[in-house]
């Protein structure tokens, strides 16, 4: 099984791209499982709800990984749970880093925030380019720190498909 995850700052075309992988190339996608949460709960999330949502992650991918797919596309994972929690409440549940570092991942598709617009979907809070731009940074600074496999993901809309079935191809044949 390849392990791919889509991550960076929201309305970077994480879910747009997870969709356009998924049929060229097959396997099991994972949605976003705060979105979920927002869906179910209908308010914003607080510091408390982290827990629940990071484990909530982790189960829709544990099930995922669980059918042995020879690709699963992550549309997140606990990097995100874990800056965004940084980012809103100035704190993280400790266990979370841990958790994301006992996984494997074999490849990071990284995109950036510039040449895409910022879409408005009732859920997303950085309307400002430099706000997504500085979480980009973060997510960045995170998958280095750790040597985690990455590619960066850029351009407008056609050049990130572009790019990433490009990448996402040679990286199915080369392994």
């Amino acid at each position: 099984m390849k392990v791919l995850v889509l991550t960076g700052p929201e309305s970077s075309g994480k879910s747009w791209l997870a969709g356009k992988l998924h049929t060229e190339f097959g396997g099991v996608v994972v949605g976003e499982y705060v979105r979920h949460f927002i869906e179910q709960t209908q308010r914003d999330t607080c510091y408390a709800d982290i827990e629940h949502i990071a484990r909530g992650q982790l189960q829709w991918e544990d099930q995922a990984r669980a059918t042995r797919p020879e690709l699963l596309i992550l549309d997140t994972h606990l990097l995100s749970n874990m800056l965004w929690s940084q980012e809103l409440f100035a704190d993280c549940p400790a266990w979370l880093e841990q958790a994301l570092l006992e996984r494997e991942y074999h490849l990071h598709l990284l995109l950036s925030p510039n040449q895409v617009p910022w879409v408005d979907d009732g859920q997303r809070c950085q309307p400002e380019l430099a706000q997504r731009q500085q979480f980009h940074l973060r997510c960045e600074r995170w998958l280095r720190l750790h040597r985690q496999p990455l590619q960066c993901i850029r351009g407008d809309w056609q050049q990130r498909q572009t790019q990433a079935l490009q990448v996402v191809r040679q990286w199915l044949e080369s392994t």
